[in-house]
């Protein structure tokens, strides 16, 4: 048997308190349920999830999924992750480390030779960390296209760029490119593709069974949110842009349900090495972004929090973690606005020990 499967096997016995959770959730909290006061009603609502030493304490939907038919926001409810999705593309190049497969200091070129020679010197660990230099894929298509794009779109656009924003590794700046590259690479380096090592890999293994990285005409995402933005003072649909196809910088949809059993896998060895985990959790860079200090692999990282935030069009999300407080908020949103992140730290501010 292959050493991930008899890693991970014990999970599809484990009686995981979540699983069989339904409905609405946890009893009304009226400190949460003020700051969430703007989601709730007949309009884009939102997810909200805190977890404490391991089990959810507040678990709750408000407002709509689906603002046309009514259908209500639940903790079932799949929301498209947006940039949280780097968090399991990060995942994914280290399993396959783990697996000998890659090395996350191979040359990207040895995988995706395509690359011009700007490209060169670049690294796998440079694109986890966001120091390539590689161009901003957005900045480089035609805005009179209206095509939907994809990771393999994004390779081709980079291939006609013989120019970087920096020498690779010498500086920071956050890179959507370098996690489509990324997803490609764990396609060559699997033999497979992004979205089915994913779900083969992390999703099915840890229960996150309604965990896609979607594709149209490929899967069905199950109790869907659609996005939506407020526009012309009214709530519209916006669900989809010309990148909401590409995979691996932001592709990914789930609910909170999920990802209580991806916050699990986080504290112990179920599905990456213990090394493994300490590298996507390490400062790898400096930025001079607000609120992150440093960057890991898919993680933003300031003081003892863990944290990412996500944003598309029509949809605002962010998971932030206190590891050493066995504390987790997440929040789902299926709206342009508010950023998340200020509420999530309000709500953790609750439970942790000092003031934040």
């Amino acid at each position: 048997m292959r050493r991930w499967m008899n890693r991970l096997a014990p999970l599809c016995l484990l009686a995981f308190s979540t699983v069989a959770m339904a409905g609405t959730g946890t009893p009304a909290d009226a400190g949460i349920d003020g700051l969430m006061q703007r989601y709730d009603g007949r309009f884009p609502g939102a997810a909200v999830l805190v977890l404490k030493d391991g089990h959810p304490v507040f678990r709750r939907g408000y407002g709509l999924a689906v603002v046309e038919d009514g259908t209500p926001v639940s903790p079932q409810t799949n929301f498209r992750l947006a940039s949280v999705s780097k968090q399991f593309t990060a995942a994914a190049i280290l399993l396959l480390a783990e697996d000998g497969k890659l090395s996350i200091d191979d040359p990207v070129k040895q995988w995706l030779p395509s690359l011009p020679a700007v490209a060169d010197t670049v690294t796998l660990r440079q694109l986890l960390s966001h120091t390539s230099g590689l161009l901003d894929y957005e900045d480089l298509m035609d805005p009179a296209d209206t095509r939907q794009i994809h990771d393999s779109d994004v390779l081709q656009l980079l291939e006609k760029e013989n120019r970087s924003y920096f020498t690779p590794g010498s500086d920071y700046r956050y890179s959507n490119s370098g996690y489509a590259l990324l997803a490609l690479v764990v396609g060559k380096a699997s033999g497979s593709d992004f979205a089915s090592l994913l779900r083969q890999r992390i999703f099915l293994p840890l229960g996150m069974n309604s965990t896609y990285a979607h594709q149209d005409g490929v899967d069905d995402v199950p109790n869907r949110a659609y996005g939506y933005s407020r526009i012309d003072g009214r709530w519209q649909r916006t669900d989809q842009s010309t990148t909401s196809a590409v995979l691996g910088d932001g592709g990914i949809y789930s609910s909170i349900d999920d990802l209580v059993k991806w916050d699990a896998a986080l504290y112990d060895q179920r599905l990456l090495r213990r090394s493994s985990l300490q590298l996507a959790f390490s400062p790898a860079t400096k930025t001079d972004e607000p609120d992150v200090p440093h960057y890991g692999f898919g993680w933003r990282i300031n003081g003892d929090a863990l944290w990412h935030s996500g944003e598309s069009i029509g949809f605002r999300n962010v998971i932030v973690r206190y590891p050493r407080q066995k504390l987790t908020v997440i929040v789902l949103s299926n709206r342009n606005d508010p950023e998340p992140y200020p509420l999530a730290l309000a709500i953790a501010g609750r439970w942790l020990d000092t003031p934040r």
